[in-house]
């Protein structure tokens, strides 16, 4: 049988797709080529390169906003003349997927969208990007969404229920929960950028209001860099009576494994995610997660009491629930156990699956044409 030749046109490479990639090119199903708009910048050590499948970087002007991104090149489309695909995957709606879209449109070439967003991550959005999607879903066989909640999202444009499919964000899991069980010297971990959308001052402060609460000093590891970091350290002076703050900088996928594995919780309190990766990484680790609800691992990697607890940005049911899960045990004990279990079916073996799916299911003339 013919393989199928499938262009994935998306953003840079990232430790979360570079896995899936080897995994479709391995598989024998596909003769796989990823086009790039730019270099990798989540991990520089993962440049996308392999010799496994084709790897394309396009030029140029690549500006990356704080969640968002801007790209335009038309000259994807020439590639995509040379390339001669059976079917293209774009991952989003700037204007060089766009043209890629358009290319599969004018040559009667397959298209598939895949995109990380939610209902409540696109709930923002001007008329004009929801007419933008209107018209690329009206032209798309196949749908592949980031988790569970990008169903509810192409739902809700009408898209048929059989042309979407799932793909969902992993790590590998084995590698961030390798360290398996070990002192754990730090009540909490923050991990990300220090931005505001992700709401690191607040972590800050619901620590001292646990402190307080627990009648000891707390300590806290901080993991990232941003625009907040002046800020971020200013109030850790401030509050150094009652928590103890070490900022780490930057660390690798290689160094994060350990920070996850040191840590008794992960504070994650951001105000919007479409998914949250760094809440895989903890999981995988056995380190329970207090999270908002504005992400999409809330409900699918994170339930209620179960591997974590999920609230609303106020900091006294933070207070509360993160001096639970330190001074009880039981508790913490079974949401650790509750993240591993959560965690395991998210892999990268899943996600290949949900991928060539899809693009099988738009190959062979499947419609998700919006009702």
């Amino acid at each position: 049988m013919k393989k199928l030749r499938c262009v994935v046109v998306t953003n840079v490479p990232t430790p979360y797709r570079l896995p899936i990639w080897d995994i479709l090119a391995d598989s024998g199903d596909v003769d796989l080529h990823v086009v790039y708009c730019a270099g990798a910048h989540i991990d520089p050590s993962k440049d996308g390169r392999s010799s496994k499948y084709g790897v394309h970087f396009l030029e140029g002007e690549y500006t990356a906003y704080e969640n968002r991104f801007a790209h335009a090149d038309w000259s994807v489309t020439r590639l995509l003349d040379q390339l001669k695909p059976d079917v293209v995957v774009t991952s989003g709606f700037i204007p060089t997927f766009l043209y890629a879209f358009a290319w599969s449109v004018w040559r009667g070439v397959p298209h598939v969208v895949m995109t990380d967003g939610t209902l409540e991550s696109e709930q923002g959005l001007s008329w004009v990007h929801r007419l933008v999607r209107r018209v690329v879903f009206a032209r798309t066989r196949a749908f592949i969404g980031a988790c569970l909640a990008g169903r509810d999202l192409f739902a809700s444009y009408g898209v048929r229920k059989d042309s979407i499919f799932v793909s969902p964000l992993c790590i590998d899991n084995d590698h961030f929960g390798r360290h398996g069980a070990m002192p754990r010297p730090y009540d909490f971990l923050y991990c990300g950028r220090y931005i505001e959308r992700k709401n690191p001052l607040f972590a800050l402060r619901v620590a001292k209001g646990v402190a307080e609460r627990l009648g000891r000093k707390v300590t806290f590891r901080c993991v990232g860099k941003g625009a907040m970091e002046p800020e971020l350290r200013q109030l850790a002076q401030e509050l150094a009576p009652w928590v103890d703050v070490s900022f780490t900088g930057y660390k690798s996928q290689e160094e994060l494994p350990l920070e996850y594995a040191s840590s008794k919780i992960f504070m994650f309190p951001t105000t919007m995610e479409p998914w949250g990766v760094v809440v895989n990484e903890a999981c995988a680790a056995g380190t329970p997660t207090v999270s908002t609800p504005h992400t999409g691992v809330a409900g699918e990697l994170i339930i209620d009491g179960v591997s974590g607890f999920i609230c609303e940005l106020d900091e006294g049911s933070w207070v509360a629930r993160c001096a639970t899960l330190l001074s009880d045990g039981e508790v913490w004990t079974r949401c650790s156990d509750g993240a591993k279990a959560q965690v395991k079916n998210y892999t990268f073996a899943h996600a290949a699956t949900g991928f060539l799916n899809a693009v099988r299911f738009a190959a062979a003339g499947g419609k998700g044409s919006p009702r």
